[in-house]
């Protein structure tokens, strides 16, 4: 329960730093923006044409007798609605890690100099085109595990009581840990952590894990919330990362980081 409340601290703890910030925390807003613009044009577009495409793609229930194809459909347009929302959740920070890939650097950079005891940070010393593939490729495969996971949920959620009660709960904390693993890879692959090392580590400490990153996909469920949280919530994942490898960082304030 200890690591619980640490990984909920860490996760304040980069939203008071930013708001001490202030340039930090408005370059940070922009790669958010800018990835809510682009998913609210997507979800749109499905809520308007999401019916059509499933009629489209369903001609066998024309033969069917009345009311059973507009209410096979209708479920079915309800699902594809429910997976896109489940989707964009899971995958919002890492579109939006990949776009502002060099202002999250930057401003992950900053917070390592400046709860640093000699006031540096670490370098991954690589051209920003292979810290960008980098991040593309780890991200992908990220997403495919999500993926999986988001699926088997969604199927258990057709479980009476169950899938209303425990898999929502499950749900959260397995959006979680991989909005948290996406988070600390900004500091991470800085420090030339591989993916599968990163993974394992945030497993040794999943309730730090799950501190951090389930109350942050309970909140990225609000819209326009995930915008404004994200700059906080990459300098608390870089705070976190460094308490992941035993680095050596100052006690915090009462006034900020």
């Amino acid at each position: 329960m200890r690591d619980l409340g640490a990984g909920f601290k860490y996760l304040m703890e980069g939203q008071r730093w930013v708001a001490r910030h202030g340039k930090q925390f408005g370059f940070g807003l922009l790669p958010g923006l800018i990835t809510l613009v682009l998913y609210a044009a997507a979800l749109v577009a499905l809520a308007l044409w999401g019916e059509d495409f499933v009629t489209w793609a369903t001609p066998f229930a024309d033969d069917w007798s009345s009311p059973w194809p507009g209410l096979f459909r209708g479920f079915l347009t309800a699902v594809l609605f429910a997976l896109a929302l489940l989707l964009s959740v899971i995958t919002f920070t890492a579109v939006t890690l990949l776009i502002g890939q060099p202002f999250y650097e930057n401003l992950s950079e900053k917070v390592d100099r400046d709860v640093s005891p000699d006031g540096t940070a670490p370098e991954s010393g690589l051209p920003l085109w292979r810290e960008l593939w980098i991040s593309a490729r780890d991200s992908l495969r990220i997403l495919v595990r999500a993926l999986l996971w988001g699926v088997l949920l969604f199927g258990l959620g057709f479980i009476p009581v169950v899938g209303q009660t425990v898999v929502p709960v499950i749900g959260f904390m397995v959006t979680g840990f991989f909005l948290t693993q996406e988070l600390t890879s900004v500091a991470l692959q800085r420090r030339r952590v591989e993916l599968r090392d990163r993974l394992a580590l945030l497993r040794t400490r999943k309730t730090l894990v799950w501190g951090f990153g389930t109350p942050l996909a309970v909140s990225f469920l609000i819209p326009f919330v995930a915008v404004f949280l994200m700059p906080g919530a990459v300098a608390g994942a870089t705070l976190m990362a460094r308490d992941l490898l035993a680095e050596e960082t100052p006690p915090v304030s009462p006034s900020g980081v």
